[in-house]
């Protein structure tokens, strides 16, 4: 078994670029199968998720190669529309599948994903997207079966909640259907505006991403392309609180600056000086941190529930009180337990978290349950006193390109063993 060993208390300092973004490649891995002929994803983060999206294409029958962060997917007529249930629970997005297998050949069979366990993130809007666009479904013994007897068509589907999945799914299989689709309450996040940026490049005629109401216009042929995936927003605001709340300071290259406005914002309140030119981030964090009233994690362009046990690590030494409200998934305070283990001050009532900021922290021995909850981990870790160690490293692994090495670079103590 793999683990972390941390000892804390260094400033961290330094230079790094930023690495693709997992909730972006991950689609569009996806969306490759669309395609006819080859294409070629630059900047793809080397993450175990990749390799398992890697792995499901080649199972139905694309040629894949991956390496230096450049994915090519050579794709055509698929030789199989069944991926098995090992694959599917190797990650939760494995379900981004779906859509793109109907879209390609009208029919498809998968089983319930994997992942990790943030709580009920029900399929039921996709499933039911799908039907109003000609698909049968029905579930038996474990396995989602969809078949479009008569091709997919076009329909107006208006989402109950802004579901990135959702959308995504829906964009996957409408691109080469029959007519128009138009998704209303649609996500706005970024990941969604790059997989229609790739999809355009390949031929498909969509517009209104970024926005509430996408409209996409089914074509006949989709072409491969060459993609450059966009910066992994998530991963830069975990490397900018580690730098925060060691005191430290960082320069963050290859940035995605606008779409991380909302997590930068909460760092400036928390006192940290913030500067950026071009797609380069300057945080520099000096005396103690000042706690942040309120934290509501909210759809695209909120805050990020992904970011949210991101800055809660960040804040656990902050003066004063900062409140936290999960209006996403509702098991998103895993990461507590291993915190408050670390000596973190921290009260949950439902959807609420109450962070008292403390002076010290001290080093413990945690396992991640979950991805994000696991950075928090190694947050704490980090400005943590004597040493932390971390297990459970497989999830850390699904969304973090050697988050040691990264860290390491910027003057961390801290190590991957056996």
């Amino acid at each position: 078994m793999q683990k972390l060993i941390i000892n804390g208390g260094q400033r961290l300092r330094g230079e790094i670029e930023l690495q693709g973004a997992k909730n972006s490649a991950l689609p569009i891995l996806s969306a490759s199968l669309l395609c006819d002929g080859e294409s070629i994803l630059y900047n793809c983060p080397c993450l175990s998720d990749i390799y398992s999206a890697i792995r499901i294409l080649n199972s139905l029958g694309c040629r894949c190669s991956f390496s230096d962060n450049k994915a090519v997917i050579k794709s055509g007529n698929l030789e199989k529309f069944e991926i098995s249930e090992e694959l599917m629970c190797e990650m939760r997005s494995s379900i981004i599948f779906l859509g793109a297998i109907l879209g390609k050949s009208k029919e498809s069979i998968v089983s319930y994903p994997g992942g990790c366990e943030l709580g009920s993130r029900p399929i039921d809007m996709h499933l039911d997207a799908f039907r109003k666009m000609g698909v049968d479904i029905k579930e038996e013994y474990g396995k989602i079966i969809c078949k479009a007897r008569d091709g997919i068509h076009g329909a107006k589907i208006t989402l109950d909640f802004p579901s990135v999945g959702a959308t995504e799914n829906i964009m996957l299989a409408s691109v080469l259907a029959k007519g128009e689709t138009v998704i209303n309450n649609s996500a706005r996040e970024p990941e969604i505006c790059d997989l229609a940026e790739y999809l355009r490049k390949c031929g498909a005629k969509i517009k209104g991403d970024g926005e509430s109401r996408i409209i996409i216009k089914g074509v006949k042929k989709l072409y491969g392309c060459e993609h450059d995936i966009m910066p992994d927003r998530i991963a830069g605001a975990t490397y900018l609180s580690a730098a925060a709340s060691t005191g430290g300071e960082i320069i963050l290259k290859k940035s995605c600056i606008n779409a991380m406005e909302s997590f930068l914002s909460v760092l400036e309140d928390a006192g940290c000086s913030i500067s950026v030119a071009g797609d380069v981030i300057y945080l520099r964090s000096g005396a103690r941190l000042k706690a942040v009233k309120s934290i509501r994690t909210m759809p695209y362009p909120g805050f990020p529930t992904d970011a949210q046990a991101i800055i809660m690590a960040t804040l656990l030494k902050a003066n004063g009180t900062s409140i936290f409200e999960e209006n996403i998934f509702d098991c998103r305070y895993k990461h507590i337990d291993a915190l408050l283990k670390m000596g973190a001050d921290i009260k949950v009532r439902g959807k609420t978290a109450v962070v008292q900021g403390v002076k010290r922290l001290y080093g413990a021995s945690v396992e991640a349950t979950d991805l994000r909850g696991g950075a928090a981990m190694v947050i704490a870790g980090l400005s943590a006193e004597g040493k932390s160690t971390i297990t459970g490293l497989r999830h850390i692994d699904r969304g973090y390109e050697n988050i040691e090495n990264v860290f390491r670079n910027l003057g961390a103590d801290i190590k991957r063993t056996e």
